[in-house]
């Protein structure tokens, strides 16, 4: 965290100053808004912690809530939403708090005794090292509290505006605010009341019954539900030895059980297999008492007892695999005559059942997706074009989520013996654990991800998948740290410079490209920066040197990678690496000896690798992004 380069801070330095529309924010939801966020789940809070960055974009969030959620029904947090968490600074608070998963056991019919259940096996739960951030379970509503604090203490002190529910939204085809949205108050002396605010844009996170979907006139393509679980999050007495792990119970005839311990060490959550829906049941499932849950939990687990002495949360619910037809407001016939001016995201296009643990991890990316491009157009650093590139990207990842969600929840519904390998359940678990964690999303050459004709610079960083942090040395104080790290979710790109083999100061293609870095028009920093702005304000360039950090001289570094920031304009020394000799991230990610160039999105994907020399490919990039600055040198 870097803070008093703009004066000394003696507070908390994660409370950002006020800024544009934060000075003196409106206590209540104006007329006229630049971003109205519906919905205050996963995706719309990480919505508004992104804009909130923006401090000169008017975001404003409303719930129809009259207060923050209190139960929250996800719980399941992924490694690649922990990474997620590291760039808006709460990753390790949360981890604190958290119930880390490590292992997963897998519990079968005994084949000598087939009533009882006996473990068969237990898998590690990132064997292969997919991530250093851990799996994690906590819940939900600290989730979203953690990204409320994010946005309160921004530049913006968004925060979100409850008692408003969504009743409806015109788009109209011109003007400057061109979304009227139609709110009506649920809490407070005006409840019932209904009122109109115009938005430039609208962003939909209110849930699987959106009403926003169904102002644009989207729909859920894909399978009706028929299988039932009940969930329960509970505190309970039993005899079961794995009750403290993640486990995967399938009986002989009982149906099955994920349980999934909760944090605090003392409540967990069962997902209870209720069996098969009939066509004419009409919803009737959902009305399964409590103590038949429970009754279905005993007889799934026999010889082991558990006896309900508290529920926290309950719920009954049917598997449905569903995504929208699109995620913004342009029918697929209208593409490239418009651009939208209403996204939906999370569960409002995208539904599947809750065992994968990726609702609440989906819809964060989603939430995150769109609001930094948001933040590009109303910012004036890109033209409103890459706003297309949404439903693109995401609707690919959900219908890859549908399919994985499809086969895995078949499997938590077969019964062992019905199987073609009894160890089918876990080996799949094992095979796949790169897609739930996060990271097998991989977007395709876009005006953001560039063809990966470079690959072999690079590659452990492959282009349209997220950069995969390592251990570095930063050279200034000789501290061990991740790279990946060090970028946090303010909306800035990322320019990595992997040096060549000549060291700081001597004759490389590092210094050309450093010198070309300020001194070139077409060079981004030059070319689309503001000119009143510091150098790194929306490129946030560093170079990692193959020598040891102790052969590193900072006086002969490049002014590239040693910019002046601030109103002082002091020396930003945090963005000069060196390899680290026990963890050499040129090997570890496979990157030339002869270097790279590896560029990074606000969102931590990888949009291109290039060669060192190739200053002109890397100006045609951003260009085709970026709109050029007047003003700019």
């Amino acid at each position: 965290m870097q803070f008093h380069h703009h004066g000394y801070v003696s507070g908390d330095p994660r409370i950002q100053s006020p800024a544009g529309f934060g000075i003196d924010r409106p206590a209540e939801l104006p007329d006229e808004v630049d971003v109205l966020i519906v919905g205050s789940g996963p995706a719309g809070m990480i919505a508004a912690a992104q804009l909130a960055q923006f401090p000169n974009i008017h975001t404003r969030l409303v719930e129809k809530r009259p207060g923050r959620l209190e139960v929250g029904q996800a719980d399941g947090i992924q490694a690649r939403s922990v990474e997620t968490f590291q760039a808006f600074g709460f990753a390790e608070r949360i981890t604190a708090e958290a119930y880390r998963i490590t292992e997963m056991a897998f519990w079968k019919p005994d084949p000598q005794n087939p009533a009882n259940i006996v473990r068969a096996a237990r898998a590690l739960d990132d064997e292969a090292g997919i991530s250093e951030f851990p799996h994690l379970i906590v819940n939900q509503a600290r989730v979203l509290d953690y990204f409320a604090e994010v946005a309160r203490n921004s530049p913006s002190r968004l925060e979100p505006d409850y008692g408003y529910e969504f009743v409806d939204l015109e788009v109209a085809e011109d003007g400057d605010r061109p979304v009227t949205v139609t709110l009506r108050r649920t809490a407070g002396e005006h409840v019932g009341e209904t009122r109109n605010i115009k938005a430039k844009y609208v962003i939909g996170c209110d849930g699987a019954h959106s009403r926003v979907r169904e102002a644009i006139g989207r729909r859920f393509l894909g399978d009706k539900a028929n299988h039932a679980w009940g969930v329960m999050d509970v505190l309970a007495e039993t005899d079961f030895p794995d009750i403290r792990l993640k486990c995967a119970i399938q009986s002989h005839d009982g149906g099955s059980i994920l349980h999934i311990p909760r944090e605090g060490n003392h409540l967990f959550r069962m997902y209870v297999d209720l069996g098969e829906v009939p066509e004419d049941d009409n919803g009737k499932v959902r009305l399964t008492a409590q103590k038949e849950v429970e009754a279905r939990a005993n007889k799934i687990m026999h010889p082991y007892t558990v006896t309900v002495k508290h529920v926290a949360w309950r719920s009954v619910y049917e598997v449905g695999h569903r995504v929208t037809d699109k995620f913004d407001d342009v029918a697929p016939e209208h593409s490239g005559t418009r651009t939208p001016r209403v996204f939906i995201t999370g569960d409002a296009c995208h539904t599947h059942s809750a065992k994968a643990g990726q609702g609440m991890n989906v819809s964060i990316q989603d939430g995150w997706n769109i609001a930094w491009k948001l933040g590009h157009v109303l910012d004036g650093r890109a033209p409103e074009s890459i706003l297309d590139t949404y439903s693109a990207e995401r609707q690919v990842i959900a219908q890859n989520l549908i399919d994985f969600d499809r086969e895995w929840s078949a499997l938590m519904a077969t019964r062992p013996e019905e199987m073609d390998d009894p160890s089918q359940l876990e080996e799949f678990y094992v095979k796949t654990a790169e897609f739930p964690a996060g990271f097998m999303t991989e977007y395709t050459p876009s005006m953001l991800v560039a063809a990966n004709i470079h690959q072999e610079l690079a590659t452990g960083f492959p282009v349209g998948k997220r950069f995969k942090s390592n251990m570095v040395t930063r050279v200034c104080d000789a501290n061990p740290k991740h790279l990946g790290h060090h970028a946090t979710a303010d909306g800035r790109w990322r320019i990595y410079v992997f040096a060549d083999e000549p060291a700081a100061g001597e004759p490389s293609r590092t210094a050309e490209l450093a010198e070309w870095l300020v001194t070139a028009p077409s060079s981004p920093l030059l070319a689309h920066t503001p000119a009143d702005a510091d150098l790194d304000a929306w490129f946030d360039v560093k170079v990692i040197y193959q020598q040891p950090h102790t052969e590193v001289d900072l006086s002969k570094v490049p002014a590239a990678f040693l910019p002046k920031v601030g109103p002082f304009q002091l020396i930003d020394y945090e963005k000069v690496y060196a390899a680290d000799p026990a963890d050499d991230i040129f090997t570890a990610r496979g990157i030339s000896r002869a270097g790279a160039i590896v560029v990074v999105r606000p969102d931590q994907y990888v949009s291109q690798v290039l060669p060192l020399d190739a200053a002109g490919e890397l100006a045609e990039f951003f260009a085709g992004i970026f709109l050029s600055r007047p003003g700019a040198a």
